[in-house]
């Protein structure tokens, strides 16, 4: 299996630091639920169902750093710490989940000695993140159907193994497919300003020897129009209950020219990724990041000192342009307000 970014050992969060990749790996350490933010927040550790996972470890770091009387006191200690990490990134829902399912972990077994309980919490983040390699398998095999016996795919930002608690959303159901004796050749955008399609999924597929090939974010077209791109898969993070799609910036321009060369646009993620509280796209909220991640590429300058900078870290694909939303428990088309709702609804079953 393709590199797992969180590994838990002996009561150690370890991450790969995702920022120095592919030219280092580095792991740091984390035992506090503060360090855990810190991570999350300077994208140590990015991709939705990664920042669920990880904000569940350091949900459980909090737990056990507590000394209380009762639960009413274990409470009022705890949730803040949880509000600390809800606030490191506004857009990928998974980071709410996560924090939500360990909040509920906690009341029901308020009755338990404060060690058990603290012990359930750490089970329950060490289950998240089992749960989450088992998550994107599932999902790998149903969305692997999709795609030939030979395929070109394009794919924008990272939504793989790295991206996840293993094994990957969109790039699980590439790895699905090869897996099945799939001939399958990427395409992966560069995704600036971060990189994450040059650095990240670049490397991880080379990890596994699947073909890829980086270009240009303003190059995707191109290759449209040259015949060259078969389908599309991205990630998500965070899909409304009417099935627009929050995804890192650019994703909405692939979406476009995607319909416009009627190649289908496909888009991978856990159920935990839907919000059915949101009605549509225009209630996501979208994180502005530093202007820096425009005006440089590590220390090096590319843009006038002081000019104006607009950095959006994700934009909206708006339902219509989705082909189909895989998720481990089946794929949704066409009416996506009925069919995202009986997914999740399955799932919860």
């Amino acid at each position: 299996m393709a590199i797992k970014p969180i590994l838990y050992e002996d009561d150690v969060c370890r991450m790969i630091d995702q920022r120095l990749l592919p030219a280092q790996e580095v792991w740091l350490d984390y035992t506090t639920y503060q360090g855990v933010a810190e991570a999350i927040y300077t994208m140590v550790v990015r991709g939705a169902p990664a920042i669920g996972v990880a904000a569940a470890f350091g949900a459980s770091f909090a737990a056990s750093a507590i000394d209380a009387t009762d639960y009413d006191d274990f409470e009022r200690q705890f949730i803040p710490c949880c509000d600390v990490l809800a606030a490191t990134r506004p857009t990928a829902v998974n980071l709410f989940w996560a924090l939500d399912r360990m909040k509920k972990v906690a009341r029901a077994h308020q009755g338990l000695p404060l060690a058990e309980l603290q012990q359930r919490l750490r089970d329950e983040a060490i289950e998240i993140a089992a749960e989450d390699v088992r998550i994107n398998m599932a999902m790998g095999q149903h969305g692997q159907v999709l795609f030939g016996q030979q395929a070109q795919v394009l794919t924008h930002c990272n939504a793989g193994a790295l991206a996840t608690g293993g094994y990957g959303t969109a790039l699980g159901v590439i790895r699905a497919a090869v897996e099945a004796g799939k001939k399958i050749e990427v395409y992966a955008d560069e995704t600036r300003p971060f990189w994450q399609g040059a650095r990240l999924t670049a490397w991880e597929l080379q990890q596994d020897q699947i073909p890829v090939t980086v270009i240009c974010d303003n190059m995707a077209g191109y290759l449209m129009q040259q015949g060259k791109i078969d389908a599309v898969i991205v990630g998500a993070d965070r899909i409304t209950a009417n099935g627009d799609v929050a995804n890192k910036i650019g994703t909405y321009t692939v979406a476009v020219l995607a319909k416009e060369h009627g190649i289908p646009f496909y888009v991978a993620a856990p159920l935990s990724t839907i919000d059915l509280n949101l009605a549509d796209g225009s209630q996501i909220p979208i994180e502005q990041r530093d202007a820096r991640e425009v005006t440089h590429c590590g220390d090096q300058q590319l843009a006038p000192a002081g000019v104006g900078v607009y950095n959006p870290a994700f934009d909206v694909t708006p339902a219509r342009l989705v082909t189909a939303i895989i998720t481990e428990q089946g794929i949704g088309q066409g009416d996506y307000l009925t069919q995202l709702a009986q997914l999740v609804a399955k799932g919860a079953q």
